[in-house]
This record gives C-alpha cells, sequence and structure tokens, in this order.
C-alpha cells in the first residue's frame, strides 16, 4: 500500500505501548482450524481499543508477529462482533481499509460471527469500497456458533465466555434474520427502509 494513503496515528499513545497493548488484550490470535485444514485467525472486535490504537500500529503488529507465523499458507478468519460498541472499537472507513490492505492475498474466508442488522447494513453499502469486490465476497455471516462449528474444528477454537453467553441468549430472543452461514443477504436489506439512518457510518455495532 502507498504510504501517503494511510491513515494519520491519532494514537495518544507511542507506537511501542500501542503494540504491546494490542498483544496484551489478545485482539489478533491464530488458533485452531477450518474444516478444509486451514489455519485460523481469530480476531475479538470487542477488544479493539479504536481511540488508543492507530491503523498504522495494527497494521504493523499483523505484519510482525502474526502473518510471519502462517508462512505464506492459505488461512481463514474468524472476526467476532459480540457486544462491539462503534465509540470503542469500531476505528472508522479508512483505517479499516487500510489494515485490509496489509492482509495478505492467501486468506480465503472471513466468518462473522453475531453480526447485527446495522453492521449487514453497513458492509453492505461500504463493504466493497472497504475490501473491494473479491474481499468482500469473502466475508460468510455465522448467526449463531453451533453453524461456526459447522465449518470450523470447535477444538481449538477458543472463544471468550461473554460470545458463549450471548450465544445462549440469541435462543430466546425473536429475530427477523435467518440463522446459518450467509455470504450476501439482500433479503436482509430490503427489509428495512432504505432511507433511514441506518446507512450511516455511525453504525457500525
Amino acid at each position: 500500500m502507498n504510504p501517503s494513503s494511510s491513515p494519520p496515528d491519532s494514537s495518544p499513545l507511542p507506537l511501542s505501548q500501542q503494540l504491546q497493548l494490542i498483544k496484551d488484550l489478545q485482539i489478533f490470535k491464530i488458533q485452531g482450524s477450518d474444516r478444509r485444514g486451514r489455519p485460523l485467525l481469530r480476531i475479538i472486535g470487542k477488544f479493539f481499543p479504536a481511540r488508543l490504537v492507530s491503523a498504522e500500529a495494527v497494521k504493523k503488529f499483523l505484519e510482525d508477529e502474526i502473518f510471519p507465523n502462517l508462512k505464506g499458507r492459505a488461512f481463514s478468519a474468524v472476526y467476532v462482533h459480540t457486544e462491539v460498541n462503534r465509540g470503542d472499537n469500531f476505528p472508522g472507513i479508512s483505517a479499516l481499509k487500510c489494515i485490509y490492505d496489509a492482509v495478505p492475498g492467501n486468506l480465503d474466508t472471513v466468518y462473522f460471527v453475531h453480526p447485527g442488522i446495522q453492521s449487514r447494513l453497513f458492509l453492505a453499502t461500504f463493504g466493497r469500497l472497504i475490501f473491494g469486490g473479491a474481499g468482500y465476497g469473502k466475508v460468510k455471516y455465522v448467526t449463531r456458533l453451533e453453524f461456526l462449528w459447522e465449518h470450523v474444528r470447535r477444538k481449538g477454537a477458543e472463544m471468550p465466555e461473554f460470545v458463549h453467553e450471548f450465544d445462549e441468549e440469541m435462543e430466546w430472543r425473536p429475530t427477523t434474520v435467518d440463522y446459518g452461514l450467509e455470504s450476501d443477504h439482500p433479503a436482509a436489506i430490503h427489509t428495512f427502509d432504505s432511507t433511514v439512518s441506518t446507512y450511516s457510518m455511525r453504525c457500525i455495532a
């Protein structure tokens, strides 16, 4: 990626402290594998301190600490969106694009766990801008952990306790979205009035 297109470093912390914070919070972790034997990169959205960590720090951490351990192999990612707060955990569109541009081309699939309606609408609107058509096509929405285990080997794929608790609560929540694995969701989008503010950049959560 051209360095001139990178978003400015807006973190109040020095780069070294940002990198240590990312490591300590275990936002990114290689663990387990999918059903085809590809290693998994687990990403916990709730742990991401968007106000303290810059896109450049995330890129450097991934390039130095995560991607070399994949050794060029194809891999899948599990992004856990459970209890993400847009004010605390969303880095912004330009930062997301900057981070994604650092991801190697051997990323096979991104399993997006516990997507909300607003996050679906956000990605439907801005996903191709951020990830490009090919990258956006790799995103698969997974509404429940039981459906994730159909594609990911449960052994070795650890999830924080709050993710399991939220998943159990989902059993009792009425929903207008079909359970399962989805690569795109026009039916869900057209269920809502396209004029409402859910298309706003503020509605990632």
